[in-house]
C-alpha cells in the first residue's frame, strides 16, 4: 500500500502515548527517588545498547531478502523499532526533567513528604486489619502491588504534611475515606 494512504504517527505527539496515571500535572516537577531514576537509566541503556542494535540487524537482514510487502520479519521489526524509538524518546525526556529527591535528607522526618514510607489504618475498619504501608514515589516508579504510590495520587496528596497520629480524610474512588497515620519513616 502506498505510504500516502497509511496514517503513521511521526512521534510528535509523545504525550499522547503516556498513560494518564503517569502524566505530570502542568508546571510540576518530575520528582523521583534515586531507585526510580536508576531504573529509568538502566531501561534506557538496555534499549539503546542491546535491544535496538539487535533489532536493527534483524530488520536489515529481513530487508535484504527482497520483497518487503509480505516479509513478516521486516514488517514486525519496523513496527517494534518505532515502539523502541518512542520509548527511548520518552525515557530521555523523563530523565532530563527528573528531580531526584533523597528521602533521607528530608527536614521534617516526623511529617509525610515525598519518599516517605507511611503506615496507615482505615479508621472505619472495625476489625483492625485495615493497616497498609505505602511509599510515596514519583509517577514513573509507582506500583501499587509493591506498595509504592505516586505523589500525585489522591491518597498521597491527602497524606502530605501529616504526622503520626493524624486522622486524614480524602476522596478515594470508592468514596470519602478516613485514615489514621500510624507511622512515618524514611528508608
Amino acid at each position: 500500500m502506498n505510504k500516502a494512504f497509511v496514517k503513521e504517527n511521526d512521534g510528535s505527539d509523545d504525550d499522547d502515548d503516556i498513560p494518564v496515571a503517569s502524566r505530570l500535572p502542568p508546571g510540576s516537577k518530575n520528582y523521583m527517588t534515586r531507585r526510580g531514576y536508576d531504573a529509568l537509566r538502566v531501561e534506557l541503556d538496555q534499549l539503546v545498547r542491546i535491544e535496538r542494535p539487535k533489532l536493527v540487524e534483524t530488520v536489515a537482514w529481513a530487508a535484504s531478502n527482497g520483497d518487503r510487502s509480505e516479509n513478516g520479519d521486516y514488517i514486525y521489526g519496523k513496527k517494534r523499532l518505532r515502539e523502541i524509538d518512542r520509548r527511548i524518546r520518552f525515557l530521555i525526556k523523563r530523565i532530563e526533567s527528573a528531580e531526584v529527591v533523597d528521602p533521607e535528607r528530608q527536614q521534617g522526618m516526623d511529617q509525610v513528604f515525598f519518599g516517605a514510607t507511611v503506615t496507615i489504618l482505615d479508621v472505619e475498619d472495625e476489625s483492625g486489619e485495615g493497616e497498609q504501608t505505602w511509599q510515596i514515589v514519583g509517577v514513573d516508579e509507582a506500583d501499587a502491588t509493591s506498595g509504592r504510590i505516586s505523589w500525585i495520587s489522591p491518597l498521597a496528596r491527602a497524606l502530605l504534611k501529616a504526622r503520626e497520629g493524624d486522622v486524614v480524610r480524602f476522596m478515594s474512588p470508592a468514596g470519602q475515606r478516613e485514615i489514621e497515620v500510624v507511622e512515618v519513616r524514611y528508608v
